[in-house]
């Protein structure tokens, strides 16, 4: 495994990480070695996961958003994403992270893992 930081491009829209930016969906660029990208790898495949399961939830009626255990999974892990988007991205990934404010939530302040990357 190489040390040495490399370019990617991460799709939210598909969950990909490619070495060349796809004109049709947005990416953010970050750099990244080898340990860092499987780190982000992993953590998309735990939101892909996440994003399933509160898929499922959402056919049954009477559970309310707010106080539903897979949104609330689903919303640390897209916390989480940006997280390390915003630790390995480029200025625009960052900037548009600030912008959106996703990492100022307050909702996951507690979370260590999202406090590490902040």
């Amino acid at each position: 495994m190489t040390h040495e930081k490399q370019t990617y491009h991460v799709d939210l829209v598909s969950g990909d990480v490619l070495g060349q930016k796809l004109e049709e969906n947005p990416s953010f660029t970050i750099h990244a070695t080898d340990e860092e990208l499987a780190e982000l790898k992993q953590c998309l495949e735990e939101h892909h996961k996440d994003d399933m399961e509160s898929y499922a939830r959402s056919h049954v009626p009477y559970l309310l958003y707010h106080h539903d255990r897979a949104n609330d999974k689903y919303d640390a892990a897209m916390k989480k994403l940006y997280a390390i988007i915003y630790r390995l991205g480029d200025e625009n990934a960052r900037n548009h992270i600030k912008e959106i404010g996703i990492l100022e939530d307050n909702k996951f302040e507690g979370n260590q893992e999202v406090q590490n990357f902040k």
